[in-house]
This record gives structure tokens, C-alpha cells and sequence, in this order.
């Protein structure tokens, strides 16, 4: 479904070559052993289309075998050879000869097959259908008028007969032609007239296309009809080659949240299935909801409200997961879905709790090439699946979480930048105790440690800062669990696992953090240092800037802080000037600071060892003090003047320079600050001539409340 199918492991991602139970669909997953390549920039994978979205995409025209009974007009058969076939004979005919016994054996083998194909039922109806679908495939050589005449001609000779159709080989393509082009109200009548038949459409190598076109292009009247249908089927269904990958593509991407509910329930035993299928019907028929203690697949709540059937349902509920694990069909969200109910409903300690672990780490075969680990891999990259992997990690000990780390050898930048597996690189840092054992597993090849090309690093490392999944995981050693970094579930997730590190995890986290940030200073100081003017253009970049430089020491932190400060050379007032940047702008003054702001106590945390930036800073801006004064980003010098890091000497040259510049900076407490236009927007307009006046001016939008002018030249006023 998804372009990155989260049932296995992205393209990228490394697998063993242990053959596993698939469908033909299914995409070739990427060896272990072939390593990625090193590259300067992330690669990220094209996104691919789901089983079920390549399904309902794919061209009619993508069938290679021909339909008997086509005439030679409508057939495309290619001129050559039909001169050839007719040139048989011949012999001073340049095409080619074939034996006359032979041809003529042909020929009655042809006019047999004929012949019985025109004796069976519906016979003259289906290939005047197919002679429709011949001309309607074709989509760039038929007009639109005629392709509605065509259509409307195919839909009054199936119509009542869509069954006769569906079954076969051949003329399902006919109906998936059909419901291609068709209009609602005639998709919804080809959906009516198939209700009943969804789950054999589905087992079908062919009829699963059509399915997979019905709940993509229908309405959600029309999915409601189709999905209903799989009630009561899918452990039979999960388990069939053709079936389970569609009918698992539905459940994640059409399903809604109560279908999704119904399906899973049925992982929960016999009477789940049958209960499902038979109140599901009824209510269907009788325009009822089912209410929640009937849908809910909360295996927990289940267990509360019926425990002497606890032991029953986990039992069952085992033994689908065991069996599917074993097969290699760890793909599924269904299936994660189904281990994550049961990992919850287990309590922490007990031998069902531990026998789990051992099932999910007996995929890891050391023996086998690669290692094994597909289904950690494949866990990662789905919600549930993550948050599992998660919490196997808190719960595990330390050579457990060794174990499962090791799975994700080669992938953990692909991790980085998906919203799901990105969690499971945070908890393989928070929790375990052996941060030795992070920077092998995860942190060399995050911060592309292995790359000796140091241009190719800082390149890798700068897409990684811009990009919003990967930003996380990339920051998180620094940082810690931020405001601005994370959010969301991604906090209630991250507050989950460090409830069960207190009871699991022997190092205080406070000593945790402190020595992943000594294995991180050297990279993270040497890439602002290196980058820095690339880095301040983007938003997303200004605040781990701030953070690295406050958080991180070391032998490259004088050369990053005053890579940082020499941005802001040149006069403040120029419109690509970084004083302009709001983002850069906060970025400065909170290194002025000395420290990050703290909400809880409204003050400013000063960073160890001292930054002294402000120091650094002054010398660059001095020309200019009046002039940052009076900018967008005047709260620079209010910091020079309130930190406790700049020295007094420093403190008194700038208030002697505001008050040479009081007439300035007046015009700027009332007016606002003035801004002037760089050369190059000059140049720019006076080549645009009189093509500027004839554009169509935008209204100035007032702004209502508030005051007027600039609120850090008011306060230097006051200060001086």
C-alpha cells in the first residue's frame, strides 16, 4: 500500500537471503550482504506503490496473452506477420514457410479450440466484450465521446452477468476495464452484484486485481460493502499465497478503524470469527452499529471483561503469530498489530512474557547467512511494530538489547527518516546501558563515522538536519527529549519506555546522556564549524546550532562558535542579511545568552563549560551595533547587554555606541525597523523595467492591536 511497504522491510533495507513464503507480487527484498553505497547525499528510495495499489494502477494493457476470438481488425496484430502467415505456400514469397501438415494440424488445433469456446455459455457476449476491451485499453487512441459509446455498450452486455465474468482468466480483465472507466453509479452496481464474493475474488490469481480496483476507485459506501465480506475468513485469508497481501493492504489502508477492529478480533479465536461474521450480517441488515464491547480488538479490555478465557485466547492468539513467524510472513500490519495486543496483555515478569521474547528473538539465526532479523526489521517500519520493537528493548536485558540492535546493521539511515522506525533508534539509545555499544550499533553509522571523505559526511549529515523524521534520532544524544524536537505520541512512546527503563536499566540517565554527548561533540562541532553558512538558511537547522555549540565541548568548539559568529559580518539592515532570518536572529541572541531558556523556571540555564559567545560575536557586529540595534533582530544586543557571560567592558562600549545612535534608535522604537535592498534585488528590478509597474499590486493588509515599532529598540532606550 504504502510506497514503502511497511509488512516488510523498505528496499533498502538489508534482509537475509532465507527464502520466505510470498506471493508473486511480492517485491525482492535487498540482500544482507550487499552493502549501500556511500554517498554524500541521502538516497531515500523511491516510493513504491502497495500490492494493493499497484493492483488497482495496473494497465490492462499489461497482458501478454491474447484473446481468442479478437477479429484481425480489432487484435493489433502486426502487419509483417499477417503478410507472412498469408505468404505460407508460396515458395517465391519472402515470408516465412511453415510445413503444410503442420499448418494445417494448426489450423484444426485453432478451429477445435474456437469451436469449444463457442459452445459454452454466454460465449458470443464475452467476446463481443473482449472485442470492446481491445479498443478501450488503448487509452491514448480512442476520442473520449467514443470511449463513453463503448463503455456504455460494455456495461449494457455485462450488466446481470458480472459473475460470468469475474471467474475467468481472461474476461475479468473486461470487468477491470470496466470498472476503470466507469461512473459511480455503474461501479456501485458491478459492487452490488459481487457482494457475496469477495473472499473468493480475493483467493483468485486474477479476480485480487479486481478487487484491489473496486475499493481503491469506490466510494466508502462501496468499501463498506467489500470489506465486510472478509468478516469471519481471515485466518484463512492471511494464510493464502494470493490473498494476504491484499486482503492485509485493505486492512491498513481502506479499512476504518471499527473493520480494522472486527478483523483483528478474529486473531483472538474460533468464536471471535463466527461471532463477528454472523452479528456482522445481521447488523448490516438491519442498519445497526455494533457497539464497542462487540468491536473493540483491545485484547486487555477482552481479558477484563472475560477471564476464564484468558488462557484460550492468548493460546490461539499464539499460535497464529508462532505459525506466521515461522512461515516468514512477518510483513503484515496485520500480524504486527496482533503481536502488539499480545506483548500488552502479558504481564511483565511471567514466563508467557519471557517465552514471547524468545519466539521474536528465534527469527535472529546467527547461522544463517545475514544473521536473520526480518522481523525486527519489518516490525520497525509499522506504528505498532515499532512501538514494539520499543518495548522489547526496554524489557530486554542488556545482550538482548545487543541482539535486537544488531538486526538493524546497514538500515539505521533508512530508519532515520521514517516516521515509525525512527522511535527505535531513540530507544536504542535511551535505554541501554553500554553506550559503547550505541556508537557501534547505531551512531557510527548515523553520523556517517564510516565515511573517510569528510565533504561526503558534512553533505549526509546536512540532509539528515532538514529532514523532519530523521532530525530526531540525529539530535536526540544532544538534546535530550526537547520541546521543539519531540512531540506527541512520539512523547507518550518516549515516556512509556522510560517508566520501564527505571526497572530495567542499571545507569542513571543523566550519566546516560553526558556519554553519548562525548561520543557526538567531535562530529557534531567539526559540522557546524564546516557548515555553518549552510546550515543557518533553514529554520529547522538554527536550534540544533544552539544546542551543540552549548551542550558539546571539545577541541572544535572555539573554531564552530566562531564559524557561527561570522554570519553575522555585513550590515544588519540588508534584506539577505542573516539578521533578517527570525530563526537566525532567535539563534544569536540565545547564544548570546550564554544558555537555553528554560520554561519551568524562566531562566536562562547556562551551559558548562562557558560558551562566551557574546565575546566572540561583539567584534564582528561592532561596526554595526546602532544598526542591529534598530533590526528585526535588536534582541542580539539586548542579550549583550543582559548576559551574565559578557564582560562589563564589553557592556559599556555598547551602551556608549547606542547612545551616539539615539535619533536612530528612536525611529525604530516608533516606526519599526527599516530594511535596505541588497544589490542584487536592485540590479534585479531595474532589469525587470517596466514590467514591475504592470504587475498587479497586492493589497496591504493593516494590522489591527498591538504596538507599533520595534520592541527591542524600546528596551535599549530604557537600558540607556
Amino acid at each position: 500500500m504504502a510506497g514503502i511497504k511497511r509488512k516488510e522491510a523498505p528496499s533498502g533495507v538489508a534482509k537475509s537471503e532465507k527464502k520466505q513464503k510470498t506471493s508473486d507480487s511480492k517485491p525482492t527484498k535487498v540482500s544482507k550482504s550487499a552493502k549501500p553505497e556511500k554517498t554524500a547525499k541521502i538516497v531515500k528510495p523511491a516510493k513504491k506503490p502497495s500490492h494493493l495499489e499497484a493492483a488497482a494502477n495496473a494497465d490492462d494493457d499489461d497482458d501478454e496473452e491474447e484473446f481468442n476470438g479478437v477479429s484481425d481488425e480489432d487484435s493489433g496484430i502486426n502487419p509483417e506477420w499477417k503478410e507472412a502467415i498469408k505468404s505460407n505456400g508460396n515458395p517465391n514469397a519472402k515470408g516465412f514457410k511453415l510445413d503444410g501438415s503442420s499448418a494445417e494440424a494448426h489450423a484444426k488445433q485453432r478451429q477445435l479450440a474456437k469451436e469449444r469456446r463457442a459452445a459454452k455459455p454466454h460465449a458470443d457476449v464475452i467476446q463481443r466484450s473482449k472485442q470492446l476491451w481491445e479498443r478501450l485499453r488503448r487509452k491514448s487512441h480512442v476520442p473520449k465521446e467514443e470511449r463513453k459509446e463503448l463503455l456504455d455498450e460494455l456495461f449494457s452486455i455485462i450488466d446481470g452477468r458480472v459473475r460470468d465474468f469475474v471467474f475467468k482468466h481472461d474476461s475479468v480483465r473486461v470487468i477491470q476495464c470496466a470498472i476503470k472507466y466507469a461512473r459511480a453509479e455503474q461501479l456501485k452496481s458491478i459492487v452490488k452484484e459481487l457482494k457475496n464474493d469477495g473472499r473468493d475474488l480475493v483467493e483468485s490469481r486474477y479476480g485480487k486485481f479486481l478487487v484491489a480496483k473496486m475499493v481503491m476507485q469506490g466510494d466508502r459506501e462501496d468499501k463498506d460493502i467489500i470489506i465486510p465480506q472478509f468478516y469471519g475468513q481471515v485466518k484463512r485469508l492471511i494464510n493464502h499465497p494470493e490473498a494476504s497481501w491484499i486482503v492485509d493492504d485493505i486492512y491498513r489502508q481502506v479499512a476504518t478503524q471499527q473493520q480494522k477492529d472486527m478483523m483483528l478480533r478474529e486473531w483472538y479465536g474460533t468464536e471471535f470469527a463466527l461471532f463477528g461474521k454472523g452479528k456482522s450480517a445481521d447488523q448490516r441488515r438491519f442498519g445497526e452499529t455494533p457497539s464497542e464491547e462487540e468491536s473493540t480488538a483491545d485484547l486487555r479490555k477482552i481479558l477484563e471483561a472475560n477471564p476464564e478465557k484468558r488462557k484460550p485466547i492468548l493460546g490461539y492468539l499464539k499460535q497464529m503469530i508462532n505459525n506466521l513467524i515461522q512461515k516468514k510472513m512477518t510483513g503484515f500490519t496485520m500480524l504486527h498489530d496482533a503481536m502488539l495486543q499480545y506483548f500488552l496483555a502479558l504481564e511483565q515478569g511471567t514466563e508467557e512474557h519471557s517465552e514471547f521474547l524468545e519466539i521474536l528473538k528465534g527469527d535472529i539465526d546467527a547461522e544463517e547467512e545475514g544473521g536473520g532479523g526480518d522481523l525486527f526489521r519489518n516490525l520497525a517500519f509499522t506504528k505498532n511494530g515499532s512501538r514494539l520493537v520499543c518495548l522489547n528493548l526496554a524489557y530486554g536485558s542488556a545482550k538482548d538489547r545487543k541482539i535486537i540492535l544488531k538486526c538493524f546493521k546497514d538500515n539505521i539511515e533508512l530508519m532515520a527518516c521514517d516516521q515509525y522506525a525512527k522511535m527505535v533508534i531513540v530507544a536504542g539509545l535511551d535505554v541501554p546501558d553500554d553506550t559503547r555499544n550505541a556508537l557501534q550499533a547505531i551512531l557510527r553509522e548515523l553520523l556517517g563515522l564510516q565515511l573517510e571523505n569528510a565533504t561526503e559526511r558534512f553533505d549526509r549529515l546536512e540532509a539528515l538536519t532538514s529532514d523532519l523524521n530523521a532530525r530526531l534520532p540525529l539530535f536526540y544524544p544532544v538534546v535530550g527529549p526537547a520541546r521543539w524536537l519531540i512531540k506527541g505520541e512520539e512523547k507518550t512512546l518516549l515516556d512509556e519506555i522510560h517508566v520501564i527503563r527505571a526497572s530495567t536499566s542499571k545507569k542513571a540517565p543523566e550519566a546516560r546522556r553526558q556519554e553519548l554527548i562525548a561520543h557526538v561533540s567531535g562530529p557534531f562541532l567539526q559540522f557546524v564549524a564546516d557548515r555553518a553558512a549552510n546550515l543557518v538558511q533553514s529554520s529547522f537547522a538554527c536550534q540544533p546550532i544552539s544546542d551543540i555549540l552549548f551542550e558539546c565541548s571539545g577541541e572544535h568548539r572555539e573554531a564552530a562558535k566562531a564559524a557561527v559568529a561570522e554570519l553575522a559580518a555585513g550590515n544588519p539592515l540588508e534584506d539577505d542579511h542573516i539578521a533578517q532570518d527570525p530563526a537566525a536572529g532567535r539563534m544569536l541572541k540565545s547564544l548570546v545568552s550564554g544558555g537555553s531558556f528554560d520554561f519551568e523556571t524562566k531562566t536562562v540555564k547556562m551551559a558548562e563549560p562557558r560558551l562566551g559567545f557574546g565575546e566572540t560575536l561583539y567584534p564582528v557586529i561592532k561596526k554595526h551595533i546602532v544598526d542591529w540595534a534598530s533590526s528585526d533582530s535588536s534582541f542580539v544586543v539586548v542579550a549583550l547587554l543582559e548576559s551574565e557571560e559578557v564582560s562589563d567592558k564589553v557592556k559599556k562600549e555598547v551602551k556608549s555606541a547606542l547612545k551616539a545612535g539615539k535619533k536612530q534608535l528612536k525611529d525604530a522604537a516608533e516606526n519599526g525597523s527599516k530594511k535596505i535592498e541588497s544589490k542584487k534585488e536592485v540590479s534585479d528590478d531595474a532589469e525587470m523595467g517596466d514590467a514591475a509597474e504592470d504587475a498587479p499590486r497586492k493589497k496591504k493588509v493593516k494590522k489591527v492591536g498591538g504596538p507599533k515599532g520595534n520592541a527591542g529598540a524600546r528596551i535599549l532606550l530604557e537600558k540607556i
